[in-house]
């Protein structure tokens, strides 16, 4: 009986402490500022795919000519994706159509890009969308930069 007790309460205090852990990542990848939330959908095909699939929330940073993207749920602290503001040129803008509607948050805007050849999608608010486009049009000069 006592066992049981020990190892239940061990389940729970890493439950907590991994909870704990995951929030305090988060808030050390927000407490540089320059951060908003924006799903991310790499390597899409050219036919847009109404289904959802592919859609992995994140949290993206910006970090001079780059932007730092991280997965939401993972315990890394290092960006699953680096995006070069000189390589991505922007393609299609469009609402969330179909079951994407459900996989990602209520008021975004899909972004479809091109970054080094690679197709990518980006979901974010229209207040993101807005200081992610200004972020691309303010490139240094001599910096090419294709906005849609």
């Amino acid at each position: 009986m006592f066992l049981a007790l020990w190892v239940g309460g061990l389940v729970v205090a890493l439950v907590v402490l991994g909870l704990f852990v995951f929030g305090l990542r988060r808030r050390l990848i927000q407490r540089s500022g320059g951060t908003f939330d924006c799903s991310l959908r790499w390597n899409v095909p050219e036919e847009p795919d109404p289904s959802g699939k592919g859609w992995v929330y994140g949290v993206a940073r910006y970090s001079g000519d780059k932007v730092n993207w991280f997965r939401v749920f993972s315990y890394s602290p290092r960006p699953r994706r680096v995006l070069e503001r000189s390589a991505i040129e922007v393609v299609a803008r469009r609402m969330p159509e179909g079951e994407e509607e459900l996989a990602l948050l209520s008021d975004a805007i899909v972004l479809g890009c091109l970054h080094r050849e690679t197709r990518l999608e980006l979901a974010m608010s229209e207040d993101a969308l807005t200081g992610f486009l200004a972020w691309l049009e303010a490139a240094p000069p001599g910096q090419r930069v294709n906005v849609a």
